[in-house]
């Protein structure tokens, strides 16, 4: 994660594929990627969790 701030929420556009956080879309006056696509998706953080084997 080169320029993410861990725990921040960012969205990906279903249509192009486009990453934009949570805070980018509340500056936009309606929810709208680039492209003009509206159906976002959350990207989930890659996160691994390891556990002990018994």
């Amino acid at each position: 994660m080169s320029s993410e701030v861990m725990g921040a929420v960012t969205y990906e556009c279903m249509s192009c594929g486009t990453n934009v956080t949570a805070e980018e879309l509340s500056y936009l006056p309606e929810i709208k990627c680039i492209c003009g696509f509206r159906v976002f998706r959350k990207v989930r953080q890659p996160i691994i969790k390891q556990l002990k084997a018994i």
